[in-house]
């Protein structure tokens, strides 16, 4: 299955360094082996993500005209979407990386990425905190929900245990609740996208610890299956 993305903002969040910095250390200690990155746009968090554990990267994205664009080493780019990949195939790290709240059925769809991992694998999920930040730039690029922490923790596989569950970018959850003129735009500006990444990010990366992980406007989730 093939879809064409209503989203034009994958350009302008491929140059938030800092936020897929903070992202991929946050992350290294559960991407390893064979990867699938579901729902891969433009290849924007390959290089970001990608460690030496990394044996394979397999890029799925439905839009075949994003994933004409992704070019990365040791990277197999799929079009389509999970119900495209062979039952067959095994990955020991699956990532949903601001992808799950851009899907209908989001339980359905963990269901079926559960079924493709190997014992061991982890499941991780990236995607926009909080219902209440909902706004007109979710409807632009084709969001269904944003999410709680709550909301993640009831869509945890049977015989998966949770390795890390949070909330990151605090200072960013605050600049979105003072900054209601930001949240009624369609989509961010560039000039926008580089304050946040380069100031509020990086005095996230300070404050989120300090805050034990409860604020943010980012929600992250990380399950293992059983097996090891």
């Amino acid at each position: 299955m093939t879809a064409t993305y209503v989203g034009d903002e994958l350009e302008l969040f491929a140059k938030a360094r800092n936020w897929k910095a903070y992202v991929g250390a946050s992350l290294a200690p559960f991407i390893r082996g064979r990867v699938l990155d579901v729902g891969a746009g433009i290849g924007g968090n390959i290089r970001a993500l990608t460690n030496p554990a990394v044996t394979e990267w397999v890029a799925l994205e439905p839009d075949a005209r994003l994933a004409a664009t992704i070019e990365a080493d040791r990277c197999i780019v799929m079009n389509g979407t999970l119900e495209s990949v062979p039952g067959s195939e095994r990955f020991d790290t699956i990532l949903y990386m601001d992808v799950l709240e851009h899907i209908a059925d989001d339980r359905e769809e963990i269901a079926r990425a559960t079924r493709l991992l190997a014992p061991g694998g982890c499941l991780i999920v990236l995607a926009p905190a909080h219902q209440f930040l909902f706004s007109p730039f979710d409807t632009a690029v084709g969001h269904y929900r944003r999410y709680s922490l709550n909301q993640l923790r009831a869509l945890k596989p049977a015989r998966f245990r949770t390795e890390m569950c949070r909330l990151m970018d605090s200072v960013g959850f605050f600049a979105s609740l003072a900054n209601r003129a930001m949240l009624r735009q369609s989509a961010p500006s560039e000039r926008q996208i580089a304050l946040w990444d380069r100031v509020m990010v990086r005095a996230s990366r300070i404050v989120d610890p300090l805050a034990g992980f409860r604020l943010g406007k980012s929600a992250l989730m990380v399950w293992r299956a059983n097996g090891i």
